[in-house]
């Protein structure tokens, strides 16, 4: 899979299996949590991401006992910053290739209970479907007798865009994880970010007294460095200083890092590179008018026409 700086934070913050059975307790219903032996949860390996859609989307699979039995709990990032409406589509498809897996290794045992999970940072939040029911016209539910003639389940949704500060502190979570669940929900807004910054100090400190601490709020400041298309470092150190001076030498060094690394400076042309060469394998030529676009156009402009060219059927469906 093609590392991105929402994989890599999302993988460094969840892939401990304590970390995401925090998040898990927080979206399950409780008489689900009960029947849980928490203590057994177990990292598993492999993703079941499509390659072509690994910039969009991540994924973490557990293994746990439920009920006595072994089951999985199976953690989906979405990269991008809409919501995805065949989420629930590509999920059966990534919970049908977890079933065969197992399969392969557990010829006569019965299948395993999935419980799936998806964290969502789109900025206006989540606005797919949530049940695989809902992709469907008509309704399976809409015609009596229907609905137990078709696949059912619904989709655990953690909707950054939608909680505040406060309700993100009350996640069982530790101080890292629950970082980063902030940075995922405001870094690519540089405004945002400093505003709500003052709100998690004594976090950052809690995170920096734990082992590993610095290294992990490292690969948080270098992505909020990364993604951030419109934040002023000078502001960013003095309020990092104010507010949480144990991050602050992290957040120099980083940024100082991908200055020489040519990164900070080189986002737009990295995307606006990308993007063309997406553009002239799917649609073979670029127009000079497609061309001022992609010159003129913000990061964050060319990360939203990076993500239409998959679905994109004429190359001005990509900039409209």
């Amino acid at each position: 899979m093609t590392d991105t700086p929402h994989d890599a934070l999302f993988k460094a913050a969840f892939e401990k299996p304590e970390h995401a059975a925090g998040l898990f307790r927080s979206l399950l219903p409780a008489t689900v949590v009960d029947a849980i032996a928490w203590d057994t949860v177990q990292g598993e390996p492999g993703s079941f991401i499509d390659p072509e859609l690994a910039d969009r989307h991540s994924d973490l699979l557990f293994s746990v006992q439920l009920g006595g039995r072994q089951a999985f709990l199976y953690l989906l990032l979405e990269h991008q910053s809409t919501s995805d409406p065949d989420m629930p589509l590509r999920t059966l498809v990534y919970l049908v290739r977890i079933w065969e897996r197992f399969r392969k290794e557990h010829e006569t045992e019965p299948l395993p209970v999935i419980l799936p999970a998806v964290v969502s940072h789109a900025p206006r939040g989540w606005t797919a479907p949530r049940s695989f029911h809902e992709v469907f016209e008509p309704n399976p539910t809409a015609i009596p007798g229907l609905a137990d003639l078709v696949p059912s389940f619904t989709l655990l949704v953690e909707d950054l865009a939608h909680l505040s500060n406060d309700e993100i502190k009350a996640r069982a979570l530790a101080a890292f994880p629950t970082l980063a669940l902030w940075a995922l929900r405001d870094a690519r807004d540089g405004r945002q970010l400093l505003k709500n910054l003052g709100a998690w100090g004594a976090a950052f400190a809690e995170a920096a007294r734990t082992p590993h601490g610095v290294a992990a709020l490292a690969q948080l400041m270098r992505y909020i460095v990364l993604v951030s298309d419109d934040l002023h470092l000078d502001a960013f150190r003095a309020k990092i200083r104010e507010q949480a001076p144990e991050a602050e030498q992290a957040a120099m060094t980083i940024a100082e890092q991908l200055r020489r690394e040519g990164r900070a400076e080189g986002r737009v042309e990295e995307r606006a590179a990308m993007l063309t060469k997406l553009l002239m394998l799917k649609f073979k030529s670029l127009s000079a008018e497609h061309e001022a676009l992609i010159a003129e156009a913000t990061a964050k402009q060319l990360e939203q026409y990076v993500e239409r060219v998959l679905e994109a059927k004429t190359i001005d469906d990509v900039f409209r």
